[in-house]
């Protein structure tokens, strides 16, 4: 306990170091977290250095997150993909994050796969380099060899990762706690649901058997596919903190240059690696949500592969037929059937004005959908389509958003490959296949089937329904629950109200008790003042004085 009470002081003050030192006093002050530790205050009013305020707020924060180390370059990541919850400036600059993480030494990843396997390093490999090929915010990577000659790459996790990850969420919670009750613009952010969202993402990220099952299943879905290839996972030798995969001797997309493209034709590429992700996400509902430059592998015949299955999406059938709907609806310019399915997709958080959301996607439509789809800009529609959902209480899956992040991705890569690249001329036939299989006549039987099947089944059970509903109306067993929303400011005014009236009763009383007193003259008395009388006027000034400052402190007289 006193370890972990330690570590966590040390890392509030390292916040507040940085947050201090990229000109962010204004937040500490307000947010009052320099209260947390009492030495923090001449800290945060450090003068910031001339070259960093000349900068951006937003591009100090991506900063400040680059310089907190892992924990905070991966929430930056993985926000970044939400386009609904945080500032368009503040997308542009998390987009620029990078891994600026150093190696750790390979005796330590030595030590972690030792522990993890349960045996020597000798007894698991024929040769293991102790210098990491790549390194990222929350592993390694090394190259080895198996007992049987096999080339791997071993993903070795962060020494002490689990621990500050640990750490640093309590903080984040703290800190987006404090934010959110004492600066009054920052609860449009969402603060706390971005902290909660992230903490169910990088739970999944650290263990690295989920990756493990990701890549398998994707495997699965290609294993037909010559166009793509997948890496072989080595189960024998994978663990939560340990993931080994097939090397694969490829070209990183990031360094394709004209001195190697003349092995490769890059529209083929293009294409392949287009056709890739929309059978990823109209076909399987499983795709990758990461495919920056950086993760794909040009392989000879212009095969393309997938690396890091950390960040992966999934999108439901039913989900997937929506969707196809909505990009028919879009591509006819049906407003009516889009915002149909718009609403199916979303959770309402509050009161939506259907006329205000139909007129935003007519809007849209006539913006983007009047061009040719070669001449589409993709990324544009769908910045400018996930702006409108919160305006109007939307709430879509948090996987939508990742379907988003891939296409974008993918669109940069491509126009990279081929200036004429456009996703979205390879997105009808797949949106048109799907609406086809849908009405195809055996989908359309297999469904009254199974539809017949139900009301059958629900026939059968309709009479027992019945007769318990009768029995429990009849021995008064059959209860109501009421469930009231948005009560809960109300009762908590209401009893601060109640409590300070209270408050001022007891003043009031102990006023005149001690006004009586003072005047009956009843011993002890000093300067022939009574005693008692003056102890219960200097109680009621302490109370009195009490009661003022704990209004002022809640800003309302």
């Amino acid at each position: 306990m006193l370890g972990r009470r330690y570590r966590y002081a040390n890392r509030y003050l390292e916040i507040i170091r940085v947050l201090s030192k990229y000109g962010f006093a204004d937040l500490i002050s307000q947010s009052r977290i320099e209260n947390v530790i009492n030495f923090g205050k001449r800290l945060v009013f450090k003068k910031t250095d001339q070259q960093i305020t000349t900068r951006s707020r937003w591009e100090r924060m991506r900063l400040v997150l680059e310089e907190l180390g892992p924990t905070f370059i991966k929430f930056g990541q993985i926000i970044s993909t939400r386009a609904d919850l945080i500032p368009k400036e503040l997308l542009f600059e998390l987009e620029k994050l990078q891994d600026s993480v150093p190696q750790f030494p390979g005796d330590e990843a030595v030590y972690i796969i030792e522990q993890e396997l349960g045996k020597p390093i000798e007894e698991i490999f024929n040769s293991f380099s102790k210098v990491s090929v790549a390194a990222a915010s929350l592993a390694q990577v090394h190259k080895a060899t198996l007992l049987n000659g096999e080339e791997v790459a071993v993903k070795v996790q962060r020494p002490g990762i689990n621990r500050m990850i640990e750490t640093d969420l309590e903080i984040m919670f703290h800190l987006a706690t404090m934010m959110e009750k004492h600066i009054p613009e920052m609860r449009s952010y969402s603060i706390i649901k971005i902290v909660e969202e992230y903490e169910s993402s990088i739970r999944k990220e650290l263990n690295f058997a989920n990756e493990a099952s990701n890549l398998e299943q994707f495997g699965a879905n290609f294993q037909k596919d010559t166009d793509i290839y997948v890496p072989q996972c080595y189960r024998d030798y994978t663990t939560k903190k340990i993931l080994t995969l097939e090397y694969i001797h490829g070209i990183k997309f990031s360094d394709i240059n004209d001195s190697n493209t003349k092995k490769f034709d890059p529209k083929v590429i293009a294409d392949r690696g287009a056709d890739s992700i929309l059978k990823q996400i109209f076909e399987y509902g499983f795709f990758h949500a990461d495919p920056h430059p950086g993760n794909l592998l040009i392989l000879p015949e212009n095969v393309i592969c997938f690396l890091d299955y950390g960040m992966m999406g999934t999108l439901t059938q039913n989900t997937r037929q929506l969707i196809s709907a909505m990009l028919i609806g879009a591509i006819n310019r049906d407003a009516e059937k889009i915002v149909r399915g718009v609403l199916r997709l979303c959770e309402a958080d509050g009161e939506v004005n259907v006329l205000k959301l139909e007129l935003q996607v007519t809007e849209l439509i006539n913006r983007y959908f009047y061009a040719s789809l070669e001449q589409m800009d993709i990324p544009a529609m769908l910045n400018d389509m996930l702006s409108f959902f919160p305006d109007n209480n939307l709430k879509i899956p948090s996987d939508f958003y990742l379907l988003g992040r891939a296409l974008i991705l993918f669109q940069g890569n491509g126009e990279k490959l081929d200036p004429n690249f456009n996703v979205a001329k390879y997105v009808k036939p797949y949106a048109m296949k799907i609406i086809k299989d849908r009405i195809h006549i055996r989908k359309l039987v297999n469904n009254m089937y199974f539809s017949t099947e139900e009301l059958v089944q629900l026939i059968n059970d309709l009479p027992y329904e019945t007769r318990e509903i009768l029995e429990k109306i009849k021995s008064g067993k059959i209860k109501m629950a009421f469930e009231h929303k948005g009560l809960e400011p109300m009762l908590i005014t209401h009893e601060r109200i109640s409590n300070r009236l209270v408050f001022s009763i007891v003043l009031a009383s102990i006023v005149i008790g001690s006004s009586l007193v003072t005047l009956s003259k009843i011993p002890p008395l000093w300067k022939d003042i009574p005693v008692i009388g003056i102890a219960g006027f200097l109680a009621a000034c302490i109370l009195g004085f009490g009661l003022l400052i704990s209004i002022l402190r809640h800003g309302k007289m």
